[in-house]
């Protein structure tokens, strides 16, 4: 596995390295930093007079829990979010006519047992395509605020090609958006929700933990290993994550392979171009149909109405 880092490689060549199993690193860009400081502006702004970073010091986790149940969404259909992305992608030199993107997500991970579920859930080793994403999904992530090793995100690379027994067979993207995607912020002490999950014991280590400066990204395929590192620093992790997918690469159906994911449904109906904010052709989702959306015609791709994510997952 290889790790570029401030690479001045074509888009193309870097979704190529990604597919891969390599990682990508971005300095700071400029959008990258306006998307960071409205992220800022608007994590303070919902808790006023408190450190952000702190706010276990002085809010319980119900009341913490209820406040991110509003701001999460807010900061996801925020128009300035999709602005900057918008530049982002520009900057890094990305086709805005064939580079589509899911809506940006804000996480948190809180020091010890604090919020750990729901609207604040601390993610098992998973893939994301085990939650039904194409294999041609490229991940994003970056620091709202400073990070260190005791905070981030882990990625585990033994398993970019050894399989793990896990549970995404039971998992369906359009059920997962009908029945638990809107019940994060109820989740305060544990979550119940059925999400897939390796199903025998993973060694995760080696693991790499990238530490970037705040506005800087990185990249992975979704098809990664990764999971939340247990924050043992006593500050909260806020960050933005989110993903996107090439015209090109969805019609060919290349991407990273698959090795272990058995997840039905797709996450393709969420995407959108960066260019005008339309959605991928109905033609390209159609290759990735598989008759579940049937099942669930308000929920699926193929339906006039594409749900919002305003959710953790």
């Amino acid at each position: 596995m290889n790790i570029y880092v401030d690479s001045k490689m074509s888009d193309d060549s870097r979704r190529e390295k990604l597919y891969e199993g390599s990682l990508v690193v971005h300095p700071p860009s400029p959008s990258a930093l306006k998307l960071c400081r409205l992220a800022q502006e608007m994590i303070e702004n919902a808790f006023p007079g408190k450190n952000p970073l702190k706010i276990q010091d002085s809010l319980t986790a119900e009341k913490c829990a209820e406040i991110l149940g509003s701001l999460k969404p807010q900061f996801i259909h925020h128009p300035k979010a999709k602005e900057y992305l918008r530049g982002m992608f520009s900057e890094l030199g990305c086709d805005l006519e064939k580079t589509y993107f899911d809506v940006p997500r804000m996480r948190t991970a809180f020091p010890g047992d604090y919020l750990k579920s729901g609207i604040a859930y601390a993610f098992h080793p998973h893939r994301d395509t085990w939650y039904s994403a194409p294999f041609c999904q490229i991940n994003w992530w970056m620091p709202i605020y400073e990070i260190n090793s005791d905070n981030c995100m882990a990625i585990h690379p033994f398993y970019w090609d050894h399989p793990v027994r896990n549970g995404s067979a039971s998992y369906n993207y359009y059920k997962w958006n009908l029945q638990s995607r809107q019940n994060a912020a109820k989740h305060v002490k544990e979550d119940t929700r059925v999400q897939p999950r390796p199903e025998e014991p993973m060694a995760l280590d080696p693991q790499i933990r990238l530490v970037c400066d705040v506005g800087g990204a990185y990249q992975f395929s979704a098809a990664q290993m990764h999971s939340t590192v247990p924050n043992s620093s006593n500050v909260t992790r806020y960050s933005i994550d989110f993903r996107t997918v090439h015209l090109d690469d969805v019609l060919a159906r290349t991407g990273a392979p698959n090795i272990d994911s058995a997840c039905t449904g797709t996450t393709l109906g969420d995407y959108l171009r960066a260019s005008d904010l339309s959605h991928l052709p109905q033609e390209a989702i159609a290759l990735y149909l598989d008759g579940t959306e049937r099942d669930y015609p308000l929920y699926s791709p193929m339906a006039e109405r594409v749900v919002s994510t305003i959710s953790t997952r």
